[in-house]
């Protein structure tokens, strides 16, 4: 990069269905973004990583001068970019809820795999619960529901807010949501009351699931790819019965929390950035591997990242050793 190139740092939330890029710009206070990419994960994290570096690449000049890595797989971006930064996602989403509103108290985030419940005092996280488990009440539903509607995805929101009788759907489990959704078609109810419907019994699922016992107290965030649902919206805010705020970049605010990590841990040791640069993590050939270790009867599954043949990093062991690239016994 020249010396035009500007100062930024990188942001990326690998998750289950999405992985999310953004980049902040170094020499202004807090999170101003100034470039964001979401591409879909695919099963193919690897994948999607280089996809989006390589968008990066092609949209601006950048100087890359600190780099932070959550979601599910923020150990793999760890290892293949370098980053300085590795955190899981509950502190990565306060982190950049906080950024624009020092008091938040609740943030819902609703992904396509799971959802979130965060809850804050006085700007630290004193409580949180994930559902990964069910797929009732995330993105992936609401995109196979739409599909099976034939509405597209991003109009299924508005769809909600049409109906003025919203019939109850069973939102407890995906298969029941579904067969009571075509159980009320076959009745002849109107599809607005159907979308609407369902939209009412994920934020009912949301909350019974989550929110059991939690104290949901204002200022509360809206955050995640759902928060694009203006049907969630209205039924979050009419359950709770309070103003729930959507912020600007909802949908990649895990991406901005870990960027304002890595800022913040850099300025305060004074270090240089570990990121291996675009072009070397570009023009590099990573490979994943999977294995049952052998080696004693725990039987660990190991995961390792292999750089151009060379070992980088595994996961798994359970006794500490290091995967195949470590052969003491």
């Amino acid at each position: 990069m020249g010396s035009k190139s500007k100062p930024v740092f990188l942001g990326v939330d690998v998750g289950s269905v999405s992985t999310n890029f953004v980049l902040l710009d170094a020499e202004a206070a807090g999170a101003s973004v100034v470039w964001k990419k979401y591409l879909r994960t695919q099963g193919a994290p690897l994948v999607a990583l280089k996809t989006g570096l390589a968008h990066m690449a092609q949209e601006g000049s950048w100087r890359i001068v600190g780099v932070g890595a959550t979601g599910s797989g923020r150990e793999l971006a760890g290892v293949v970019l370098g980053a300085d930064v590795v955190k899981n996602e509950i502190t990565a989403h306060a982190t950049a809820a906080l950024s624009y509103d020092s008091n938040v108290s609740t943030i819902l985030e609703i992904g396509g795999q799971d959802s979130k419940l965060i809850i804050l005092r006085d700007g630290v996280v004193v409580d949180f619960a994930m559902n990964t488990v069910c797929a009732a009440g995330t993105g992936s539903f609401l995109d196979q529901q739409a599909h099976r509607l034939g509405i597209p995805i991003d109009e299924f929101g508005q769809v909600a807010l049409r109906s003025t009788s919203p019939v109850r759907i069973a939102g407890r489990c995906t298969v029941f949501a579904e067969s009571d959704m075509v159980h009320k078609q076959q009745l002849g109810v109107d599809i607005a009351d159907i979308v609407a419907g369902l939209c009412q019994a994920m934020v009912r699922n949301f909350l019974s699931s989550l929110a059991k016992g939690k104290e949901l107290l204002p200022t509360v965030f809206f955050q995640g790819g759902v928060a694009a649902n203006a049907g969630m919206h209205r039924f979050f805010e009419e359950t709770l019965a309070q103003p729930i705020y959507i912020p600007e970049h909802y949908d990649v605010m895990g991406a901005i929390g870990i960027a304002l990590l890595a800022a913040e841990a850099l300025a305060e040791g004074h270090k240089p950035t570990r990121f291996l640069g675009l072009e070397s993590v570009l023009r590099s050939e990573v490979a994943a591997q999977v294995y049952e270790c052998q080696r004693c009867p725990n039987a660990c599954e190991i995961s390792e990242i292999w750089r151009d043949g060379t070992f980088l990093a595994s996961w798994g062991a359970r006794c500490g050793r290091q995967g195949r690239a470590d052969q003491t016994s």
